[in-house]
């Protein structure tokens, strides 16, 4: 039994460290991507940034998954040039995508090199043409915090498939997100959080405070036990 409870949670599982948590979460993938290709063709995934995924996707290396049928989209983006070690698909090329059998017609990369606005207004183009998608891997800030959507930060009230986000607390201050629309018509949404440093905003989640990450509906949330808040 879990010492705490998270509104709008339909799962919550804790890790004993973050080597257990990465290998759950990436376990949890995998079986998802396979469900999803049971039914149908293609399975649309929506990947996270930071640091804490960096090892989920490494043991991700190691699934049994058809990734010649997995379409890979993100979840937000930092404005910087192709390539930049800050950038979110640098980091997931470097850790995952280089490393599996995925198509290049099959990555769908935010162009945030063009600037906020044209690379969300491009953004929302491609992900009305594709439909939901089928998984959506998220994180968690020290601020609550989720993508790319801050808390008072005019981009939580957008409905558009992306949204531009200007004047972000931390830099880069341009960024394009996946709207909290998106994020909730999403078939699965996993969070994956690590770290003592993430309790606060846990626990503020768990109180009922309307933080961003808490208006996710109904996902998966994996924690590892420095990361849940002491009783």
């Amino acid at each position: 039994m879990n010492a705490f409870d998270l509104p709008n949670a339909s799962r919550l599982h804790v890790s004993a460290d973050a080597d257990a948590l990465a290998a759950a979460c990436a376990a949890r993938i995998a079986e998802l991507i396979a469900a999803t290709l049971a039914q149908r063709a293609h399975c649309r995934i929506a990947l996270a940034g930071g640091e804490t995924p960096r090892r989920c996707y490494a043991a991700l290396r190691a699934m049994p998954v058809d990734w010649g049928r997995v379409q890979v989209y993100f979840g937000d983006e930092r404005c910087l040039p192709v390539g930049d070690a800050q950038r979110n698909d640098t980091m997931a090329q470097d850790s995952l995508l280089r490393h599996v059998a995925l198509p290049a017609t099959h990555l769908h990369a935010i162009p945030a090199e063009l600037g906020a606005q044209a690379a969300a207004a491009r953004y929302s183009e491609w992900l009305a043409q594709a439909g939901a998608l089928d998984l959506v891997l998220l994180g968690l800030g020290e601020d609550g915090h989720t993508a790319s959507l801050f808390p008072g930060n005019p981009a939580l009230q957008r409905a558009e498939p992306a949204v531009a986000v200007f004047d972000a607390p931390k830099p880069p201050p341009q960024r394009v997100s996946l709207s909290l629309a998106t994020l909730n018509a999403a078939r699965h949404k996993l969070f994956l959080v690590a770290g003592s440093g993430k309790r606060d905003a846990l626990q503020r989640i768990a109180r009922g405070e309307a933080l961003p990450a808490a208006g996710v509906k109904d996902a998966e949330w994996f924690l590892d036990k420095a990361a849940v808040p002491v009783s």
